[in-house]
């Protein structure tokens, strides 16, 4: 047991700066009286420990006080992503049994109540959690599965707090320090800012969403000495430099797939202190960071932080330096497994250690390589899509019959899907099977472009082979 994080916070350090944005400033104090306000009004509506509740909303002052809030009651937090179409928020919605789903505006479910009118709501008293068990689910995220069917990732508060402790241990703490949040809070990588918060009594800048202008306006200013980031945020960053950040801005944390080397190259040439770093839903964030003095290991994910071990197998043995294999990772932030998903949960978690499907090899050093961000998968603007997801989607379509999908390199946005069809004897066209796609899935999971083709190439056990469908693409 420990003390709940924001209680024991507000009691330490009361009158130190919680959080800010661009209209206002919130003590570590003010913050916990509004989120236990937030608590008797969860209370009034009959949520009790255990209960799932939903939260489909931006970075904002207000979602922070529903998180604390729904944990001082003991209350499992869903955290959505608002990119998600109707369709798919729905789905979680339903798989994981939530009570309600708190959302900034309108969503067509009966469970939905919007922030405006949340904020009206009696109080009532209520049990309230002073104390936190480490082995306890504190939030589930869900996570495209190679099945095509998301999976419920259940972070415990041991899982986000060993996490925030490797995370101090590897980049260190300052009593200046101000990490910008504006990674989305639904995500694993900006949740993760919101629970180093209140653990290290540290100020956080939110931002409702990425602004390149602003966020370099706020280093200038001295204002953040932290951010974390996916690649294609620092490109926009980097295009409107015109000079050096400030010695005070000491951290860009760097993750959502690999960083490119001319990128790499661009911020040396600035001076920008990148930690590259190799994380996942699963492990509540980092597993291994790369930090600046170590750019000589191109390609290297770094070593593991130090309360995680990481070991490369193939066929159940342990590989030596140099020899690739499966990443297997194992520590107290590593997942407590999938939400009512048993099947699922056995075949990634072993004796401890986490199967994360990602192909890689260490060094004689130990430094992590990653070779393939599990296999499949597309990485989007440091967005997760999975091929399977939107071949399943396709092929709900009356005129599809066969369905394959890749990730294509793009300057933008790192990688893009394209999908490749096969139809039946009735007749689509590529806008028509867009249209389609869009009423199903969030935006950037819509294929860029989608090609009706009169096969598709599979091997003796009828596997869709992708990698000639990249050769497809290369050659046309």
């Amino acid at each position: 047991m420990i003390p709940n994080w924001l209680r024991q916070r507000a009691y330490l350090t009361p009158d130190r700066v919680a959080l800010y944005d661009d209209t206002q400033e919130i003590s570590f104090a003010e913050l916990h009286e509004r989120t236990v306000k937030r608590a008797r009004q969860f209370a009034y509506l009959g949520v009790k420990k255990g209960d799932v509740v939903a939260v489909l909303m931006k970075n904002s002052v207000h979602m922070v006080e529903v998180i604390h809030a729904l944990h001082y009651i003991g209350a499992i937090v869903l955290l959505q992503n608002v990119r998600l179409s109707v369709e798919e928020v729905k789905w979680q919605l339903e798989h994981s049994g939530a009570r309600f789903v708190i959302c900034d505006e309108s969503f067509p479910d009966e469970r939905a109540i919007e922030w405006n009118e949340f904020m009206r709501f009696d109080e009532r008293d209520g049990e309230w959690q002073t104390m936190y068990n480490l082995d306890d689910v504190a939030t589930i995220m869900y996570t495209s599965g190679t099945t095509g069917k998301p999976k419920g990732v259940m972070q415990t508060y041991g899982n986000h707090w060993w996490g925030a402790i490797g995370s101090a241990l590897n980049l260190g703490l300052r009593e200046d320090d101000c990490w910008l949040a504006a990674v989305p809070f639904f995500h694993v990588s900006g949740l993760s800012i919101l629970m180093r918060s209140v653990i290290y009594g540290m100020r956080i800048y939110i931002m409702p969403s990425f602004d390149a202008k602003r966020v370099n306006e706020l280093i200038y200013q001295g204002k953040i000495t932290m951010m974390s980031a996916v690649s294609t945020m620092v490109q926009q960053m980097i295009q409107q430099l015109k000079e050096p950040y400030p010695s005070s801005f000491r951290c860009m944390l760097v993750g959502g797939g690999p960083v490119s080397q001319p990128l790499l190259q661009s911020c040396v040439d600035w001076n920008i202190p990148v930690y590259q770093t190799y994380g996942m839903t699963e492990t509540a964030s980092q597993v291994a960071t790369l930090p600046p003095d170590a750019r000589h290991k191109h390609g290297s994910a770094g070593k593991p932080l130090f309360h995680m071990s990481i070991r490369i197998e193939k066929d159940e043995h342990q590989m030596n330096a140099n020899e690739v294999g499966e990443i297997v990772v194992k520590g107290p932030s590593v997942m407590k497994g999938y939400w009512q998903n048993e099947k699922e949960t056995n075949a990634v978690l072993k004796d401890g250690w986490l199967y994360t499907g990602d192909i890689g090899y260490m060094d004689e050093e130990g430094f992590l390589y990653v070779l393939d961000r599990r296999s499949d998968l597309i990485i989007s603007g440091g967005e997760n899509i999975y091929p399977a997801e939107i071949e399943s989607v396709l092929l709900e379509h009356r005129a599809v019959k066969e369905a394959g999908v890749i990730g294509v390199a793009d300057e933008t946005w790192g990688q893009v899907p394209y999908a490749f069809v096969v139809l039946h004897d009735q007749i689509a066209t590529e806008e028509q099977l867009k249209l389609f796609c869009m009423s199903k899935l969030a935006k950037y999971k819509v294929p860029k472009r989608i090609y009706i083709v009169d096969h598709l190439p599979r091997n003796a056990t009828n596997k869709l082979m992708r990698h000639k469908l990249k050769k497809w693409i290369e050659e046309a």
